[in-house]
């Protein structure tokens, strides 16, 4: 693999000429099909392309073959993400699900998670991961002065009080 040519569809993809890095990345992934960095940066291209389809199997060959890491992590959201703008909502939710497992402080990919859940029907559980995020990231003042009501009531949505 040309290190070389890798970087300029990297920077391609950058500079907003995602099409010009797809057809280096198809080049490059002649040679090694089964490379997962050439697999995830062409499932990332693909993405940038609205491509969410072609996306998917190199989202999957990438995380099959050894993606590590901060890409593993970004082409599990990826797989996610492309599963649920095709309306693939379980497959969406299994595929978070397992990267929230794996990288449990990544915050973008308990958000996913919490559309895909959202679109599975999942309602209490979507606004739950949101507020606990919500919660426990927000640097806004007024969040963090509710922070404890936030994290008490967010497992607790459908509870009343009786009283």
């Amino acid at each position: 693999m040309s290190q070389e040519r890798l970087q300029e569809a990297i920077r391609l993809r950058s500079a907003g000429q995602a099409e010009q890095a797809r057809t280096i990345l198809m080049e490059l992934l002649v040679s090694k099909p089964d490379d997962p960095v050439l697999n995830y940066q062409m499932a990332w291209t693909c993405d940038n392309l609205g491509l969410e389809h072609e996306a998917i199997p190199f989202y999957t060959r990438a995380i099959e073959h050894g993606l590590s890491g901060d890409d593993l992590a970004e082409a599990l959201l990826g797989l996610g993400s492309s599963y649920r703008a095709l309306g693939e909502y379980q497959r969406a939710v299994e595929i978070l699900q397992r990267g929230v497992a794996k990288f449990p402080q990544h915050r973008a990919m308990q958000a996913f998670l919490a559309m895909a859940l959202y679109n599975h029907q999942h309602y209490r559980e979507a606004m739950e991961l949101l507020l606990r995020n919500l919660a426990e990231s927000s640097a806004d003042t007024s969040i963090q002065h509710y922070q404890k009501a936030l994290l008490f009531y967010a497992p607790r949505l459908d509870e009343v009080d009786p009283g």
